[in-house]
This record gives C-alpha cells, structure tokens and sequence, in this order.
C-alpha cells in the first residue's frame, strides 16, 4: 500500500465514527450535549507499517549494528512494524524505497551511496518519506549537502565512551515523553560541526558539565527532528554501545523517532529559541488557582480535577504581540482549555466572559472541540485531526497573537486562524490560564512557555542591592567574563538591554548561567548569545529576576555587597540581594 495511505485510510474511519449519535453527558457549561469522537479512545495501536534498516559503513564499524538491528525487530514486533535490513546501496531506487514508510541509518559511516542512489533517496524524503539518523549516521555522507541538512549536524569529535547528564528539552515528542527532564546514561557523546538548534527542534540537549570532552560551548544537542524538504527526519547521538539496545529508556527513544518519521505520531518539530518558561514542573510559583477544583503537579505536569474553576499566570499580564507554546494530554474525553486576553480576576468566569478559550475536548460541536477559539470559530477539522493525537498521547499548542489575529497550531500545523473583532475584547493584553472544568475531566498540561514577538528591547542600568548597578568586569567582553555589583557611574559596562527574548545584554553579549548549571552558586558570566535556557531570565513579581531553565535567581553573592561583588546563581528567597530593577 502506498505510504500514508494507511493513516489517511485511519483518519477517515475515524471521521466515520464521530457521526454515531451519542448519549454523554452534558457538559457543565450551559452549551448543547456533545457527540462523540473517536479520539475520545484511548490511543489504538499503529496501523501496520514498513520499515528499512540501512547500516553500510566505509569506515569505523560499530559492534552496536548488529544489537540495534536486533532492537528494531523486537521493537517492530511489539509494535506492529516489519523491519527490513540491508547494508545493499543497490536497494535505493524509487521502486525500492516505495513500500517504506521510515529509513533507518543505524550508525553508517563513510560515503554509502553513489549519485543515482542519492537522487532516489532524495525523491523519498521529498515524497513524504521518514528518516531516522542513529549515531554514526552522523558520520556520513561529508560531501552531500542535502543529507547533511537531513541529518542537521555532521560529526566532529568525541572524547571516551562516559557517563553524561542528558537534558530532556521537549517532553511531548513521543522519543522523549517517556523521560524525566535528567536522564542519566553511559555512551560515546559526539560534537558536531554546525549547531542544529536554528533548523531543528532540539528534543535532548547534553550537560557539558557532567562530562569530559564537550565542546560546543554548553550548547550540545544530542537529539533531534525536523520537518525537511517534505520529508521528517529524526536524529539520535546515542547508540554507540552495546548495552544501549538494552536499555529499556533507550529502547523506546528509538521507538518513538521511528514512529514520528514514519508518520504515525505528531509533534512540533519546528525550530524553538527564545522562549520564556511559565511552569516548567517545579513548582507553581506565579500561578494562583481561581474558583473551585483546581491541579495536582506530578511528573513535571499539571493535571486538573474539579472545577469549574482556571489556574492562571497571575505573574505577568501579555500585551502587544506574543507567543504562548505548551503541552497537553488528555486519557480519554475530558474537557479543558487554554485562556488568553483575560483580566486579573479570581472568578473563573471572568475569562470565560473577557477572554478567548482555545478548546480540548474531543467531542464537542465543531466550535467547542479542540482547536477552536470556543463559541466563536471552528478549527479547520480536517488539518486538525491530520496534526492531532489521540488520548494518551502529548500535543502542543502554539497560541500565537499578533494584533488583534490569533494563530493555532498544532503540533506544529497551523489548524485555526482567528482575528478579535469584539471591541470590549483584545488578544493582545490580559493574561494566560488553563481550565480545569470539572469533576470527571482530568487533562494534563507541561512545559508552558511563552515569547514576547517584536517587543522593543529597553536598555538602561540595572539597580540591585544596597543601590549598586550589574556590572561587566573592567568592560571586557571575553566569553566568561565576570559579572558583578558596582557603585553606578554610566558607564557602558552597566548599559544593559532587556530583550523580548527573555536575554539580558551588555556589551554585545548576554548574561548567562554557566555551563547551564543550576546548583547554588553557580556562576554568572558574560557570553557570546547562543539562544539556550541559561540566557534566559524572567523578571518576577516580587523584584527577583528567575532562570526559568534551573528555577533559582539572579543573586548577590554573601551577606555584604562591596564593590565587585560577584553575582552568582542561588535558590530564590527573596533577600535584598535577589531584588533588581530593570530598565
């Protein structure tokens, strides 16, 4: 069968069961009973699919080959794939890819396909097709520049095989949901080239602190996917061991990009720098609970009981234009949804009547089920089950405002495209919340972040303890200069910018945790501005100035503020030496 026929032959038996009649019960608001879909399921098992596993090599050959290739089986096994294997260059032509839904490069090595074999291949991907990168594929194909976009970084160097701190950066693609934020594990850690955060989605990101050997100046990806040239393409920097095609967390890693790439989950692979963390998962500070019910926080995620009732971001009111991204998942139909455009209110309803609700809810009228701006537009129903996936499984949001338009997406497809015309209404100022709607509905939400777009960056002096200003040692600019507390003098040492990226900038460079660290006393650094968590800060309402990739503040060191104080990173408490203006 052609590829993605299946999934689309999935999606219209899906579209079928929606139109049986329903007796549900009616919803808690005053609205019309709703008709059931089947996303209201729990997720089925994948419709059956082919996969080809290519492992050829013209140089090192790794031992792992033959233990990953016994991994995708087994995995195939379980989860309804058929693996075909072949280390055969010849088997890359359009008749011989066409049965694929996903190409696997097990840690290939050297140049493996000759120019009629790269033309094919090339057609594959542009044709819809999936490819799974594994370690050394990495290692491949130099002097191809299309594959080396597919890939999204080449090798460079690795020290020895150790024990590294991954940093799980995107828990709602099925390679990584599985996995706690620090996962912890033994392999050969490659640097790469080029940096593949600008093109790709970073799923994992690897602690250079927990290692020896990093050189990617404490912004290493270790794993991740793109959509390219009509194709996806997933990418994984482990797997040089052995042992790691045991490992159960590896295992499914593994299991999830085959599923992306081939087509059977969704994710929002787009490229993401410059968001602002909201709730992260350790804990609720700057969130307050409005009417009744409300969220337990468990696994990093909030998930709502009760209600009807909303937790919102009472630390900070969006206005002008801005991006709000977060994940959520329901396990079967339940109710929620996310609120923008709202005033400051401890009554749930003032959302609902001032604001906009972007909806979850499998099985509502088409304007009050997922995707739609509530009681005003439907999402387009067919680009929204194509993107959506079924109960038990991750989304993403993108709620993207700007003007008086908001966008939708979906998994990373735009789904719904509203424009606010109600003039007692705006998208572009009021603040964000999620709902819980009540007893029985019980919808997770993760990784809430947000971005300000086309903010004006204001600049000026940034006054902390005892009225000293955030200084730039001596002026200089060298990566890793220190920065520290100073009596004010003008000078452009204490000239900082605050961006609408959440960076704060002096001298051309940014203020940056090092290494990414997030233990008390951590230092605090100039830096070249590289885009990841630890340039990232969020003024709080109560003055302190928070890292939202390690949760603690922006601190003064010690108990008296001379003079070249050094500033460093300390669990927020709110003391003096944590309070700052900025400009």
């Amino acid at each position: 069968m052609p590829r993605k026929l299946i999934a689309a032959l999935a999606l219209i038996a899906a579209a079928a069961l929606s139109a049986t009649p329903s007796a549900a019960a009616a919803p808690e608001r005053p609205f019309p009973p709703s008709a059931p879909a089947a996303q209201a399921a729990q997720a089925a098992a994948d419709p059956h699919y082919e996969i080809l596993v290519f492992s050829k090599t013209a140089g090192f050959r790794h031992s792992s080959i033959d233990d990953g290739l016994t991994a995708l089986r087994e995995l195939g096994t379980a989860n309804n794939f058929t693996v075909d294997a072949t280390e055969d260059a010849g088997a890359f032509t359009t008749a011989g890819l066409a049965p694929y839904e996903a190409v696997v490069f097990l840690s290939t090595t050297g140049d493996v396909l000759n120019d009629a074999q790269q033309t094919a291949f090339e057609q594959y991907i542009n044709d819809g097709g999936g490819y799974v990168g594994v370690h050394a594929a990495a290692d491949t194909e130099y002097d191809w520049p299309f594959y080396e976009g597919l890939a999204g970084a080449l090798f460079q160097s690795h020290p020895a095989v150790q024990s590294a701190t991954v940093q799980v950066e995107d828990r709602a693609h099925d390679a990584t949901a599985h996995l706690d934020r620090a996962w912890q594990r033994t392999d050969e850690w490659y640097n790469y080239r080029t940096n593949p955060r600008a093109s790709a989605r970073v799923l994992a990101s690897l602690d250079e602190s927990s290692y020896s050997g990093g050189s990617m100046s404490g912004d290493h990806p270790i794993a991740w996917c793109k959509d390219y040239e009509g194709g996806r393409a997933f990418y994984t920097g482990g797997g040089h061991t052995d042992e790691s095609y045991g490992q159960a967390e590896f295992r499914r890693h593994l299991l999830g990009g085959v599923r992306w790439a081939a087509g059977m989950t969704e994710s929002d692979c787009r490229p993401e720098t410059g968001y602002t963390s909201l709730f992260d998962g350790s804990g609720t500070s700057g969130w307050s609970q409005a009417g009744p019910g409300g969220f337990t926080l468990a696994d990093d995620s909030l998930t709502s009981y009760g209600g009807l009732g909303m937790m919102w971001y009472t630390a900070k009111e969006f206005t002008g234009d801005y991006s709000v991204k977060l994940d959520w998942k329901m396990d079967d139909d339940s109710n929620s949804g996310v609120f923008l455009g709202f005033p400051a209110s401890d009554d749930p309803w003032s959302a609902v009547n001032n604001g906009y609700e972007i909806q979850i809810d499998a099985t509502d009228s088409p304007d009050r089920t997922t995707g739609s701006v509530y009681g005003f537009q439907a999402a387009d129903i067919a680009a929204r089950d194509a993107a959506l996936n079924p109960p038990g499984e991750w989304n993403t949001y993108e709620l993207r405002v700007t003007g008086e338009r908001l966008e939708i997406f979906l998994n990373g497809r735009r789904i719904n495209d509203f424009t606010n015309t109600d003039p007692a209404r705006s998208l572009r100022q009021g603040h964000i919340g999620i709902q819980n709607h009540g007893d029985g509905d019980s919808v997770s939400f993760r990784n809430i972040r947000a971005k300000v777009l086309n903010a004006g960056p204001s600049a000026g002096e940034v006054k902390g303890v005892n009225g000293k200003c955030l200084d730039v040692d001596n002026s200089q600019t060298a990566d890793g200069t220190k920065v520290q507390v100073w009596t004010c003098n003008g000078t452009a040492a204490q000239r900082w910018t605050v961006q609408g990226d959440g960076t704060v900038r002096a001298l051309g460079k940014c203020l940056d945790v090092s290494g990414g660290g997030s233990a008390d006393g951590t230092r605090i650094q100039l830096w070249t501005c590289n885009g990841t968590g630890s340039q990232s800060w969020q003024p709080q309402a109560d003055g302190t100035v928070r890292n939202p990739q390690s949760g603690k503040c922006l601190d003064a060191s010690g108990g008296t503020w001379n003079d070249g104080t050094p500033v460093h990173l300390w669990t927020c408490h709110t003391g003096p030496n944590q309070k700052w203006n900025l400009p």
